[in-house]
């Protein structure tokens, strides 16, 4: 049994009419009849869809208190104090998440100082604390955000991920924070930023020191208020959503050189995880390859497998791209190469930079080769596209220059679904 106790009415009223069944299933009740139940030491009925009408809201309890009495708690499960309670309830704690989260891929596992990541993730699990992540390229950095962001009270809410090394200058304050019909030639409508889709989740900023100053004021400002405008506008934004950046550079030495502000420094530099490089913890190298490997067998339909003794080259190799070399390299592994002495052979390329003599290292035509590697292309330009349009099939067909027809069969033809459907 659930009860809710709507300090804000209006707000709580508006919860209720929009809510899914799921979401009410333990019961939703108003605090009058909490106190008429109580009073009499009995159960209160559930309230479902349908029975919207009957609930009543009062702003203030008719007893006098402050608060619903309870005097017998038996069947009352929980008491809400706030909309956003309601809207979790039924979320799992957010401790209890952690562990499903950063295991997969297993990251946190073999190193004490990867460990140690995992405490500090556990540790601002129910805060909302900018996150500063530094460390090499191809470390894991996206990993280690999205683990910050899935172990979260926001885990149910959006995860934007933001390249600002990627971004034209001239196009990354519209796409941070959206822009007005007509701000700009060929701002045709009106277009939100990525800050408002992150609402009620986490945003992550990677590569935050290639931001350039003029927008490293405008982000301090957001970080401070968590208020802004988007271009050609004049009207303030509320967001609410929690930003993590990373970085690969050195963020003091670009202090130094005036290309970053020190002030954006400290307000991102809250708490800071420092990312060791991949040959700083071997330990780690077998389970992440198996993990990759398990992944992309799945993604393919392969049943390909590591020898022992390749498994041992793995843990020896440098890896000077971190965890994105692995990732890559297990990638090809399962693509390229067929049975365990051409996966061999290809972790003997990867190593000394050129095959091995003796063992052949594609048995594939290039023909072949060509077109699966243009299927995957497709595949994954129509994912970036489709996700990057919110799975707009209208406006992603006119950014590929394909029929909405076209669109649509490809679609079905690499098997892409929407989130929502994904999750079913």
């Amino acid at each position: 049994m659930a009860v809710a106790w709507p300090w804000d009415a209006k707000a709580s009223a508006s919860t209720w009419a929009t809510c899914s069944s799921s979401s009410i299933k333990r019961s939703f009740i108003a605090p009058s009849s909490l106190i008429r139940a109580t009073s009499y030491h009995r159960r209160v009925g559930k309230f479902f869809p349908r029975d919207r009408y009957l609930v009543k809201w009062h702003t203030q309890d008719p007893s006098g208190t402050k608060g619903p009495r309870c005097p017998e708690t038996r069947g009352i499960w929980r008491v809400f104090v706030s909309v956003d309670h309601i809207e979790s309830a039924d979320r799992p704690p957010a401790q209890q998440d952690v562990k499903d989260v950063v295991s997969h891929p297993p990251l946190f596992d073999g190193h004490p100082r990867m460990r140690a990541i995992r405490s500090v993730i556990e540790s601002i699990a129910d805060t909302d604390t900018t996150v500063l992540i530094r460390g090499e390229s191809g470390v894991g950095k996206d990993l280690i955000a999205r683990a910050v962001h899935a172990a979260s009270a926001r885990h149910a809410g959006p995860f934007i991920k933001v390249n600002c090394a990627a971004i034209p200058q001239g196009l990354l304050e519209s796409e941070l924070f959206g822009h007005e019909k007509g701000a700009f030639t060929g701002a045709h409508r009106r277009k939100p930023g990525q800050f408002e889709y992150a609402n009620k989740g986490t945003i992550y900023l990677d590569e935050i020191a290639e931001l350039p100053l003029a927008l490293q004021a405008k982000l301090l400002h957001v970080l401070q208020d968590f208020r802004f405008s988007r271009v050609g506008g004049n009207g303030l934004l509320d967001v609410d959503a929690r930003v993590v950046a990373a970085t690969n550079r050195d963020l003091e030495e670009a202090m130094t050189r005036g290309e970053f502000r020190e002030d954006l420094y400290y307000r991102l530099n809250v708490v800071e995880i420092r990312v060791p490089p991949l040959r700083e913890r071997r330990e780690e190298i077998p389970g992440l390859a198996s993990w990759f490997l398990a992944k992309f067998n799945a993604q393919y339909g392969r049943q390909k497998q590591l020898l022992p003794e390749t498994m041992a080259r793995l843990t020896e190799y440098s890896w000077s791209g971190n965890v994105r070399e692995l990732e890559n390299m297990m990638r090809r592994l399962v693509v390229l190469t067929d049975g365990e002495q051409a996966v061999e052979a290809l972790v003997t390329r990867g190593r000394n930079g050129h095959a091995a003599a003796t063992r052949p290292l594609v048995t594939e035509g290039l023909r072949e080769i060509a077109r699966r590697g243009a299927r995957e292309a497709e595949r994954k330009a129509l994912e970036e596209v489709l996700e990057h349009v919110r799975w707009n099939r209208a406006e992603a067909s006119r950014i590929l220059k394909v029929s909405y027809k076209t669109l649509l069969n490809k679609i079905c033809e690499c098997g892409l679904k929407p989130p929502a459907h994904r999750a079913r």
